[in-house]
């Protein structure tokens, strides 16, 4: 597709509600859950992140990618008020994310996990599980006095951990320390934390690193599950096999900004995708199969 070309339209089947999107850098989506407009970040005179308009639909598992540098974690981190932007707007269900705190944003129903986890070493997987659950009456001094007030919440929270830990089949190390699990159990117990916001936006830093081959595919069938209890995922990832065998959509970043967007399919021949990637005068589509390191 040369510039001048008149981009194509998406043809997936299965009630894809992308199907008439056009395959364009920042298009508008039938039905966005997170929008950003002119967000900006600098790092002295670097310009990390330079996103005119990006919409992620609601219900389908997107994939952002792109080159080392892209600026894929630090545009998560503005997404998720981990990181404030020098300039920009993020709405998330229609409501402004600016000046919000990161825990207020997880309150609101969009959660995030971590290339490197962030399990609490020195703590229980449960209790690593039971921190992740939201509006807990025995947070406060005065209540935390008075089980009376806050044992039965407690109880029904250790009730929903107990269940997530059993989906993601780590029930038998419920009383295990976090620190001695291993890379790719970390992950499942981020992710198995995440939600227990009970989030309508899951966003996933890089899901796959660290993680041995046998936990990957148990991986992505959960992913693969949170869409279909009706969850939108939003992940980076450079395992190219996973972004082709899970997501509905695709999003590339190169040097800060959004550089194409389609699906899965089509990104491996889109010119500004193999520039970014080889190069400008390399003439070969590009097998993204290749650059999973």
């Amino acid at each position: 597709m040369t510039d001048n070309d008149t981009p194509p339209i998406a043809t997936q089947t299965d009630h894809n509600p992308l199907e008439n999107v056009a395959w364009e850098a920042g298009v508008s989506k039938p039905d966005p859950i997170l929008v950003a407009h002119d967000v900006t970040r600098s790092f002295g005179g670097l310009k990390a992140v330079d996103v005119d308009h990006v919409e992620i639909q609601r219900g389908l598992i997107t994939a952002l990618i792109g080159p080392n540098g892209a600026g894929k974690t630090t545009f998560f981190n503005l997404l998720t008020n981990f990181d404030n932007p020098d300039t920009g707007d993020r709405t998330f269900n229609g409501r402004s994310l600016n000046n919000t705190p990161a825990h207020r944003v997880a309150n609101f129903g969009m959660v995030r996990t971590f290339q490197l986890t962030k399990a609490l070493s020195k703590m229980t997987v449960m209790e690593n599980m039971k921190l992740g659950a939201t509006g807990q009456r025995g947070e406060s001094m005065l209540a935390a006095a008075l089980p009376f007030l806050w044992s039965r919440q407690d109880r029904a929270i250790e009730e929903r951990a107990a269940g997530l830990l059993q989906r993601f089949k780590m029930d038998h190390m419920t009383g295990e320390f976090a620190g001695t699990l291993s890379g790719g159990q970390r992950k499942l117990l981020e992710m198995a934390r995440a939600l227990m916001v009970q989030p309508e936006l899951v966003m996933l830093d890089e899901p796959m690193a660290g993680v041995n081959p046998a936990l990957k595919q148990s991986l992505l069938d959960h992913i693969k599950g949170l869409k279909a209890e009706g969850m939108t995922v939003l992940f980076v990832e450079h395992d190219m096999d996973m972004v082709q065998e899970i997501s509905d959509w695709v999003i590339v970043m190169a040097e800060g900004r959004i550089i194409a967007e389609g699906p899965p399919a089509s990104i491996s021949e889109n010119k500004a995708v193999v520039d970014a990637y080889l190069g400008s005068h390399h003439d070969a589509p590009l097998d993204l199969g290749d650059l999973d390191d």
